[in-house]
């Protein structure tokens, strides 16, 4: 794992300029740096080594025989020594050891082609001199960050958003992004930085003579309704091969020259994960647990029982209040994106955790939910859309079960759907309103009310949830499936990419340089779930149905029986809680009063709103005070203007 900076254009790029990128992201590869520079210094290609494969001879960029093609690369290939023995009867002489190799000789032999053979979390960036021109790729799901910019005739790749701007591309709000970012459904090409935009998953970039586009290699794609209703599978079949196929995933992740660790919490994700990774290892797997000191929102013991059970080494991360609030400001600087809890921040200390334990590789349970229909927002559109069966006082009295038995993070969640203006949008397009979208829209509603009269008043013809639809294949990708996999695909394309893998997976672990590895986000993984009938993602109350039977040799009873919670740290509640008091200080700031999102009145006003309100009721209201506080911390980092 690793970081990038790589730019073209008209004009000359100052090696101290590309050191500046360099250092801006020091921390994704403090093991060893990089250059390659054209002749005539108008293309160049950085790197940032974190090194895992190939240790004594992995430095990048790596060059083409002829000196003609050059290559950086974040993030690994898995099933690559086929790839190479493949190459190597070809006629390829490698010259590494390393994964990133294979990625250059397939590009050398089948040019954009070779995407379909790569497996794994990757962000590319290719120098091919013969065409002048710069290719950015990223993996499919967007698990590697992979950012672009054009400046004064010169295209800018960077893994963060800082590395562009110390390379000198200014920085500024996109005040129509934050308006989408309010609903958490800002499409996967958005940042909201004016002008510096994400490659999109799935795709690449050609950058040339100043100019740049990207094209679309591989999508999500779901069965249309046909198709599911001629699978003749048994449930045996499609668990048995599902575990066949999760487990490859995990054995092809525990490749590495150096140890690899699980991250594991009291959910069935990770906890699978650990189970199924144990038997491919010769000892016993470290595993590294956060601890909120709130029992609620602790899974300790639940983590403490399972790993037993695996066989693994437990190391339980117990974190405080007062950690949470000082790590805060670096989780905002690291996300580079608005927060919503103080998850991110754990996530941030947990892996500071396993950086100081020597580990630099971890197996993670990210993109099962998005996968398999995890979320309690899936869980209301399976049984509302799709009853097998029942009447309709059942599946209500389901949806009150549903509703009431988790009291950590009911507050986030929905009840009922809304009457809305932009709803009717929603169904207009669509043809139905996904709970998710009915959440974050509800989620919406509230955070611009605090924003400044200014900018609602901009916006006040912009519907952002259908402004982003628009921008997705809804006909091609979307149509004629069943409801729930639409709501899988289009969160995948929104907030999958924009917080899951951004504020609580890449940027939290590179922060100190622990490279997360995400099973659940295999391609193949994905697209075996993806044509599963529905009961084997939910089953009445039970979500996840598939992973569950298919890990139930490997999961304890408890952890088997558990029911969704989401990974949330627990609000603060008490007047001298230290998160107050970093709150308090941030709204007191000259930085609140400069920024031009937020209204500096309203927003105070929030923090007092916060502080009366019932404890089971702060977690979503906190988070909108995340959110101000979060902002005010990024126009302040950035300089933003």
């Amino acid at each position: 794992m690793c970081g990038l900076v790589a730019g073209i254009g008209r004009r000359v790029v100052e090696r101290s300029a590309i050191e500046k990128g360099l250092t801006a992201i020091h921390h994704r590869g403090p093991d060893e740096t990089g250059v390659w520079q054209s002749n005539d210094g108008h293309a160049f290609l950085a790197h940032v080594r974190l090194s895992i494969v190939g240790l004594d001879n992995g430095s990048q960029p790596i060059t083409s025989a002829d000196g003609n093609v050059h290559i950086v690369v974040n993030g690994e290939f898995y099933g690559y020594q086929a790839l190479r023995d493949e190459l190597r009867q070809e006629g390829v002489v490698f010259h590494t050891d390393t994964d990133s190799e294979v990625a250059l000789h397939l590009y050398l032999r089948r040019g954009l082609q070779a995407l379909e053979r790569l497996s794994g979390e990757f962000a590319i960036v290719i120098m091919d001199e013969r065409k002048q021109a710069l290719i950015g790729i990223r993996d499919r799901f967007g698990i590697k960050p992979l950012h672009y910019a054009i400046h004064e005739g010169t295209v800018y790749f960077a893994s963060e958003i800082k590395a562009l701007a110390a390379v000198g591309v200014p920085v500024a709000w996109d005040l129509e992004a934050t308006y989408l970012e309010a609903f958490w459904v800002r499409d996967h090409e958005r940042t909201l930085f004016r002008n510096i935009h994400s490659v999109p998953q799935g795709h690449y970039a050609i950058a040339k003579d100043g100019n740049l586009q990207t094209y679309q290699y591989w999508d999500w794609k779901f069965p249309v309704a046909e198709d599911m209703d001629s699978d003749t599978r048994t449930d045996k079949d499609i668990i048995d091969q599902f575990r066949s196929v999760l487990e490859a995933a995990i054995a092809g992740r525990l490749v590495a020259d150096v140890p690899v660790a699980c991250y594991l919490s009291g959910g069935i994700d990770s906890c699978a994960v650990l189970g199924l990774a144990q038997p491919y290892l010769r000892k016993p797997i470290e595993c590294f647990t956060l601890s909120f000191d709130n029992p609620m929102y602790d899974e300790l013991a639940i983590a403490e029982k399972q790993a037993a059970l695996s066989g693994a080494n437990f190391n339980p991360v117990r974190v405080t209040r007062q950690q949470l609030a000082d790590a805060y400001a670096q989780t905002v600087w690291h996300s580079e994106t608005p927060l919503v809890n103080c998850n991110s921040a754990g996530k941030f200390l947990l892996s500071k955790a396993v950086n100081q334990a020597g580990i630099k590789v971890v197996l993670t349970g990210e993109g099962s939910d998005e996968m398999l229909a995890g979320y309690p927002t899936f869980k209301r559109d399976a049984l509302m859309h799709h009853p097998e069966g029942r009447s309709a006082d059942e599946t209500e009295k389901l949806l009150e079960v549903m509703f009431e038995s988790n009291a950590a993070t009911r507050a986030i969640f929905m009840r009922q759907g809304s009457d809305d203006p932009f709803m009717k949008e929603v169904e207009a397009r669509i043809g139905w309103v996904p709970s998710f979208i009915e959440t974050y829209n509800q989620l919406g509603r509230i955070t611009t009310s605090v924003y400044r009269e200014e900018l609602t008043n901009s916006m006040a013809t912009v519907n952002p949830i259908a402004n982003v639809l628009d921008r997705l294949p809804i006909s091609m990708a979307v149509s004629g499936r069943a409801r729930l996999n639409q709501a899988l695909y289009l969160n995948s394309k929104t907030h999958l990419p924009n917080f899951i893998l951004t504020a609580l997976a890449d940027r939290m672990e590179m922060a100190h340089s622990v490279e997360g590895r995400v099973p659940f986000l295999d391609h193949k993984v994905a697209e075996f779930a993806a044509n599963m009938p529905l009961r084997m993602k939910v089953s009445g109350l039970s979500e996840k149905h598939v992973l569950r039977e298919a890990a139930k040799h490997v999961l304890t009873d408890e952890v088997y029986k558990r029911e969704k919670h989401a990974f949330s740290a627990p609000p603060a509640t008490a007047d001298d809680d230290p998160m107050m008091t970093f709150y308090q200080d941030v709204l007191a700031s000259k930085a609140l009063d400069e920024q031009p999102i937020f209204d500096p009145a309203r927003a105070r006003n929030v923090f007092g709103m916060l502080k009366m309100m019932p404890d089971d009721q702060k977690i979503a209201f906190e988070g909108l005070l995340q959110k101000i506080v979060s902002v005010t911390l990024m126009h302040e980092q950035f300089s933003m203007s």
